[in-house]
């Protein structure tokens, strides 16, 4: 028996579905109101809308926006988000102005099927974040099928993602969330091997419980980014002024060990692109080997270590790469990470990543195409692969185990 059900094997005509869906997305200014600055996030749940509008159900959207602080806030309404949906769908998107109350139990079931309605932002109320039981009974009054279609909060115990699917009898995962599943689980579990781990980002500890699940499952560990200063260090090489704290020091230093017991490879960088300071791009300069001078910083990966981490990469069954190479938001810093993206993507391994900032570093690589796939879950996606339990999966799986 299956673990969870998919919004296929759920009955949705003429039913109230609410689906948790991830809304979070960037919002700018605009004449004095406020528009959608990139929408791949509403984008990404299209597929879940459009099935339970072509099954005939009544969809009910709900998401959190930005950090309001537990009250009403203009500046985080989903109104923008209500927009573009309905840009997307070209159908009209009701917006409540609340995400319970009369007003939205009213509206629900004045529904029709295939309509459309999105909740307003489930953070102006403290209770989404407490995960009260009381805020998720609410909730309750708007939905007959419960549908989790927002894989980046599900490592969150929030009354939306825990408290309500815990309420609710008939409930299952979206195809957004069924995707994400699709990839992550088998990497998690088991990957094709020889399995090549590309890490980098600015800290050690952040990453720590990853290296630590896939040591016994990787062949090769890639490391770049700020956090590749500080397993430098624990070799004993000179760092000079780049981004390197002494607990991150010791983090890789145990790593370094642990992989060693498991003769596992990790390769740290043997050339760099150095700085007097990051804002100082004209005195930049790359350095002979692995050490880096008092007076620098490292800011990229340089040629050699590219070639090197390539090479390593040839002959890979599965590629997992979370974390940019260096500093990529500044254009005289970001060829390593676009070069890692481009080496990775002429790669035959099944080709996956992670991270906000590999997506976007992947995207403006113009390689999304050729990855297998691309996770937008965040610390979902670490958690996950970790093999920590999340919260919003365990709430969805009460239903299936027991049915």
């Amino acid at each position: 028996m299956k673990p969870l059900k998919t919004i296929t094997e759920l009955d949705l005509k003429g039913r109230r579905v609410f689906v948790r869906v991830d809304f979070n997305v960037p919002i700018k200014a605009v004449n004095g109101g406020y528009q959608v600055a990139d929408a791949t996030r509403i984008e990404g749940a299209l597929p879940t809308i459009q099935y339970i509008i072509e099954q005939g159900g009544k969809c009910i959207l709900a998401s959190h926006l930005g950090r309001p602080d537990g009250k009403p806030n203009p500046k985080y309404s989903l109104e923008p988000v209500a927009q573009k949906l309905s840009e997307l769908l070209k159908k009209d998107v009701v917006l409540t102005e609340d995400c319970y109350g009369d007003g939205p139990r009213g509206l629900s079931h004045q529904m029709r099927p295939q309509d459309v309605m999105l909740l307003e932002n489930l953070r102006f109320h403290p209770g989404e974040e407490e995960n009260s039981t009381e805020f998720a009974n609410r909730l309750l009054e708007l939905c007959d099928v419960y549908v989790s279609d927002a894989f980046g909060t599900l490592h969150r115990a929030h009354a939306s993602t825990s408290a309500l699917p815990k309420l609710v009898t008939e409930k299952g995962i979206g195809f957004l969330v069924e995707k994400e599943l699709h990839y992550l689980e088998p990497l998690r579990d088991n990957p094709a091997r020889p399995f090549v781990l590309v890490m980098g980002g600015a800290k050690v500890s952040d990453k720590i419980g990853i290296l630590e699940h896939f040591l016994d499952k990787v062949d090769t560990v890639l490391v770049g980014g700020a956090m590749a200063y500080a397993f430098l260090k624990a070799q004993g090489k000179t760092v000079g002024r780049s981004l390197c704290e002494d607990k991150q020091v010791q983090v890789a230093a145990k790593l370094l060990k642990s992989a060693e017991a498991r003769k596992v490879k990790i390769l740290l960088p043997i050339d760099h692109l150095v700085t007097k300071s990051l804002e100082e791009t004209t005195s930049v300069q790359l350095t002979e080997g692995p050490d880096i001078s008092s007076s620098m910083m490292g800011v990229d990966l340089g040629p050699r270590t590219l070639l090197a981490f390539g090479s390593q990469m040839a002959n890979a069954e599965t590629i997992f790469w979370n974390g940019p190479m260096g500093v990529f938001e500044t254009p005289a810093y970001a060829n390593g990470t676009f070069e890692m993206a481009r080496i990775i993507s002429q790669s035959k391994a099944v080709k996956l990543a992670g991270g906000g900032d590999s997506a976007a570093a992947i995207a403006r690589a113009g390689c999304e195409s050729q990855f297998d796939f691309i996770s937008t879950g965040g610390g979902a996606t670490l958690e996950y692969l970790e093999g920590k339990e999340l919260p919003g999966l365990k709430a969805l799986e009460v239903y299936a185990r027991s049915s």
